[in-house]
């Protein structure tokens, strides 16, 4: 039995079995290449679904790490400590807004999220209590906590977890007219969207979508909560997807490549009258905001700054799309969809599942992963060099016309 065998053989006997990973055991990784146990190099094509967007073991990442390390790492927020400060500063201008709720993952920020939006509907626009309604769209995928999954609409997600929670009205992703039919009534206090759906194939929405919840939510006093855990931060060739049509949301829910693929960092930021409702002891997380977390999450912000990551995901997306669109033509992708350095490719029946065509990818040495049974995404690190993408690109051609 080899190195990696030996080791999934004890992870499936030990560990729950709530994902299905391809069998590939890392041991090692560096900018966009990761290496098996066995010493195989294998091309990052999914970065940790963006939470890898400045690559493997990014030197000024794991220098702010180290330094930090040697100093403090946690204090949880029963006290101060000296990068807290800077750290909600930086990101709230990065934003434009003007404070910071931080917590650990992606789905805490979103739960986060709901709270305050609650909340603001009772303090602020004066909801009746426990009448608060969020409208969020078909497709989402917001994390698997409780409440999260009471407004999936995937079954893989949902199945044997009720009884669910209520206060939410799930409207088709992309439609105008339903959300405008929605958010009719004075209970509604939020509308949750991914601006661009990730899990659910990496959807764009139409042209003028997002504007229009923009506009919508504006007449009717109703908070717009982008989910940019995914595509936020340079995924896209913008800092934000929500920049590609000129909207600012209400509030912004950051995560993944928050924490550099180094720690797990999140945060709700928005404005003083939206996140000034929660009082102390309302809400908090031992972990959020730490010492190490900020610390690495201020060299991201400080990287995002200069602009070289979204630019480098705007040009090598535009060259990534251009090669995936010519697959098109070939009978053997049926769609692609997406923007900057994130794509999602139906692969057409007859060659192939999802998951059968992110196998052989493996076989090549390349990593992807399936979504939805006939779709795979594309999410490299933004520090991909255009040769490496091009290899890449090149092995799935290859594995396509098997």
């Amino acid at each position: 039995m080899s190195a990696s065998e030996s080791a999934i053989a004890a992870a499936e006997a030990h560990s729950a079995h709530n994902y299905h990973p391809l069998p590939v055991v890392v041991a090692t990784a560096e900018g966009a290449w990761m290496t098996d146990v066995e010493g195989r190099r294998y091309l990052d094509m999914l970065a940790g679904y963006s939470a890898l967007n400045f690559g493997h073991g990014n030197r000024r990442l794991i220098d702010a790490a180290k330094a930090q390390l040697e100093r403090v790492t946690l204090t949880s927020r029963a006290f101060h400590h000296d990068r807290f400060a800077d750290f909600c500063t930086q990101l709230a201008e990065l934003c434009g807004m003007e404070m910071v709720l931080p917590m650990n993952t992606g789905a805490e920020a979103v739960e986060t999220a709901v709270k305050t939006a609650r909340k603001w509907g009772y303090r602020v626009k004066g909801v009746p209590d426990g009448r608060a309604k969020i409208i969020v769209a078909a497709g989402n995928f917001h994390g698997r906590t409780t409440t999260v999954i009471s407004f999936s609409t995937d079954p893989e997600a949902r199945a044997d977890h009720g009884p669910y929670t209520p206060g939410f009205q799930i409207v088709p992703y992309g439609d105008l007219t339903a959300m405008e039919a929605a958010i009719t009534e004075e209970n509604t206090v939020a509308v949750l969207l991914e601006p661009i759906q990730g899990e659910a194939g990496v959807l764009v929405p139409p042209p003028g979508y997002l504007a229009g919840v923009r506009r919508l939510t504006r007449e009717r006093n109703v908070l717009f909560i982008a989910d940019e855990i995914q595509s936020g931060l340079g995924r896209t060739g913008r800092t934000f997807a929500c920049e590609h049509e000129s909207v600012v949301p209400d509030v912004y829910l950051l995560g993944k490549a928050l924490g550099g693929g180094v720690v797990p960092v999140s945060a709700v930021v928005s404005s003083r009258e939206v996140l000034g409702v929660h009082r102390p002891g309302e809400h908090g997380s031992t972990f959020g905001g730490n010492p190490l977390a900020c610390a690495v999450a201020l060299e991201v912000i400080a990287m995002l700054r200069t602009g070289e990551y979204q630019r480098r995901a705007a040009e090598l997306g535009e060259h990534l799309h251009h090669e995936l669109n010519l697959l098109t033509g070939t009978g053997a992708v049926e769609e692609v969809r997406g923007r900057g350095l994130w794509a999602g490719v139906d692969i057409a029946p007859g060659h192939g599942t999802g998951r059968e065509i992110s196998e052989r990818l493996m076989a090549r040495r390349v990593l992807v992963k399936d979504t939805h049974g006939s779709t795979i995404r594309i999410a490299p690190p933004l520090v991909i060099s255009k040769e490496d993408l091009d290899w890449g690109l090149e092995q799935l051609r290859g594995v396509l016309a098997q």
